[in-house]
């Protein structure tokens, strides 16, 4: 049996027509488990990790935002957004979403070492 004549999902020449269709259809069933499985199921727990991380953010922590730029809560907004001091008194207003846990969580790990 010929690899194109799977994906293509047409007969065998000169053979039984039966068994391509459910050879077809287990392959594609395999590759769409294998796609959930390895892509879209650790990116939803990823999103569903930093939603939480970002929710609950508080004030007097210490945050990296995507662009890399390191501060220090000062005020949360109603709406959406934070106000960061980046040294004192410089205040910047950023997007709750601008808030990079991963940068932020490797930060905290280094000033833990110290």
């Amino acid at each position: 049996m010929n690899m194109l004549n799977i994906l293509l999902a047409a007969s065998p020449q000169g053979g039984a027509q039966g068994g391509s269709s459910m050879v077809s259809f287990i392959f594609f069933g395999g590759m769409i488990l294998v796609m959930w499985l390895f892509m879209i199921r650790p990116q939803t727990k990823k999103a569903k990790l930093q939603k939480q991380f970002i929710d609950n953010l508080r004030e007097g922590d210490k945050i990296v935002t995507i662009a890399g730029i390191h501060g220090k809560v000062k005020k949360i907004n109603d709406n959406n957004t934070l106000q960061v001091e980046v040294s004192p008194g410089t205040y910047f207003v950023i997007e709750r979403s601008a808030v990079s846990m991963e940068y932020t969580s490797n930060q905290q790990k280094t000033e833990e070492k110290k």
